[in-house]
């Protein structure tokens, strides 16, 4: 798909989870040269992969399976080591009773669904149904054991939450495997990277500025957070905190086995390899 490179389309997801990178950026800054398209995780996975986006923070699942246009930024991603406490099994009955029974999977996640996949087959050695509903709990629950939400809609639902068993994906892969998991990476697609550089370099230098200041002082961003979100100060602090923005060997490393195991169930159908963008250099590593 071919059309004016002088506009950058940047995708945006709408959850707090990408908040730390994106925070600071000055968007208004440069409304003439970017704009940014808001959407949930599956959303903006389709829209980058149609050549409707030029980057977005993507499932890592998504880059996964259109690896061949993309290359990833370095450094930027949603990852955690433990607890990432928005990637949130709800059931009725402990894990183990239920992998064989009916599962409800949101229709925002692509990682997170095949997460659970993995889980459940490799570890668990389970065989459920899984049926495919919109984020609402409540709904999930009336016709399933088990219910799979993730970003803001999985935080809202555990406080409300007053039945239901919850399984922090994020922790239990950790304890599972001793690694890192990548919910989402940064890709860019290749045909902007090579006509575009000097604005992807730009851009780079700008998110990776944005998440400095994001981390570096988080005040502000968790005021918004309350109030679009709700929960206490306490919360987001621990919330931000024990999420990753970073993609370094660790990550990376935690990715390549999520895609082994993936390839191993032919959820996705060969190798993936991670290429990074670095200076409109190509490695794969």
């Amino acid at each position: 798909m071919s059309r004016k490179m002088d506009l950058i389309k940047i995708g945006e997801i709408n959850y707090t989870n990408i908040w730390p990178i994106l925070y600071h950026f000055p968007k208004k800054k440069f409304e003439n040269q970017i704009q940014f398209v808001s959407g949930v995780p599956t959303k903006l996975n389709k829209a980058l992969s149609e050549g409707e986006l030029d980057m977005a923070p993507i499932s890592s699942f998504a880059y996964a399976e259109s690896f061949r246009n993309y290359v990833l930024f370095p450094d930027l991603s949603v990852s955690s080591f433990g607890k990432v406490n928005s990637i949130l099994l709800f059931h009725k009955k402990p894990l183990e009773q239920i992998v064989n029974r009916k599962i409800a999977l949101p229709t925002t996640s692509a990682t997170s669904v095949n997460l659970l996949k993995i889980i459940i087959h490799k570890f668990y050695h389970g065989n459920p149904e899984y049926c495919y509903s919109t984020p609402q709990l409540d709904e999930m629950m009336k016709e399933a054991e088990g219910a799979l939400l993730i970003g803001d809609d999985a935080i809202q639902a555990k406080w409300a939450n007053s039945q239901y068993e919850v399984t922090d994906l994020g922790e239990l892969w950790t304890n599972l495997t001793d690694s890192w998991m990548t919910f989402a990476v940064w890709a860019v697609r290749k045909d902007i990277a090579d006509h575009n550089p000097k604005m992807v370099q730009h851009i780079f230098s700008l998110l990776k500025q944005s998440k400095e200041f994001g981390l570096n002082d988080k005040k502000e961003m968790i005021k918004e957070a309350q109030a679009r979100i709700g929960g206490s100060e306490s919360f987001w602090i621990k919330y931000f905190s024990e999420l990753s923005h970073d993609f370094g060997q660790l990550q990376k490393n935690g990715l390549k086995l999520y895609y082994q195991f993936a390839r191993e169930m032919n959820l996705i159908p060969e190798q993936v390899p991670i290429q990074m963008w670095t200076n409109q250099a190509l490695s794969k590593l």
